[in-house]
């Protein structure tokens, strides 16, 4: 009883210090969408100020789905389908938007539309200047990703010349993780890289068109799905809450303003 009494007095003496903090919902996992989802998050937390989203950096989606699995997190955000062995995981996945996968250059390169064997070209090594595909006298410097990366998995599946498509290792850097690509291509002339598009990236760089479509056009061909993930024995009420906001009207508009495609929401079962 005085343990009670005493803290009620605190609160009563302390009256500018919260007795009780915010709950902080942290969303683990791929480096795809994050400043997407960091802006969801945002918005969230303006109509439910008592859950604050936290969106870490990248552990990729199958550090995301192992945190899931384990009970490390509540939730988490991929950018792939569950491989056969996670299906029996119990995990329940929500895909919320779709996001292009683009070519981004270094604006010192000069170019601004190329085809997918030209890019197959450059990122296999064998253009090895940008005057070679009309740009400017620059030495081609590849940025690319692990092999167990989304975005490039979606370009083997969908662009001709690329499903076995080997790098030069000698001639090009590898990113671990998109925001490392992102940054590796911002400050190195010449410097091209791919990863997931919104068009916060079009003050960073040049955004390619390939074979005249631009990443925001509908017939644009390569995209990743962005989906989160839960487990209904630990799902809580903040994360019910903020999967349900992000099919709402508001949350819905802010995904288009940031380039990416909003999925209906239906939650598959895995």
């Amino acid at each position: 009883m005085r343990r009670v009494l005493f803290s009620l007095a605190a609160c009563s003496v302390l009256a500018a210090v919260p007795c009780s903090a915010a709950e902080k919902l942290a969303v683990v996992g791929t480096g795809d969408g994050m400043e997407v989802l960091k802006a969801l998050g945002t918005a969230f937390t303006s109509e439910n100020p008592e859950i604050t989203i936290d969106v870490p950096p990248s552990i990729h989606s199958a550090g995301g789905i192992k945190a899931v699995a384990e009970g490390d997190a509540i939730v988490g955000r991929i950018a792939r389908p569950l491989k056969q062995e996670e299906l029996n995981l119990g995990l329940r996945v929500v895909p919320i938007f779709r996001q292009p996968t683009v070519f981004f250059v270094h604006p010192s390169a000069k170019v601004k539309s190329l085809t997918a064997a030209q890019l197959a070209e450059i990122f296999s090594g064998h253009v090895n200047n940008w005057r070679e595909v009309g740009g400017d006298d620059v030495r081609v410097r590849v940025v690319r990703r692990e092999d167990a990366d989304s975005s490039l998995a979606v370009l083997r599946d969908t662009l001709s010349g690329w499903k076995d498509l080997q790098f030069n290792k000698q001639r090009s850097k590898i990113a671990t993780t998109t925001q490392e690509a992102f940054a590796s291509v911002e400050k190195q002339q010449g410097a091209v890289g791919f990863g997931p598009y919104s068009r916060d990236l079009e003050k960073r760089f040049t955004i390619i068109s390939m074979d005249g479509v631009y990443p925001t056009d509908s017939s644009y061909p390569s995209a990743v799905t962005l989906s989160l993930i839960y487990r209904d024995a630990t799902i809580t009420e903040a994360a019910h809450k903020f999967i349900h906001f992000v099919y709402t009207e508001k949350a819905q508009n802010i995904l288009r303003e940031f380039g990416a495609i909003p999925l209906s929401g239906k939650r598959d079962a895995m």
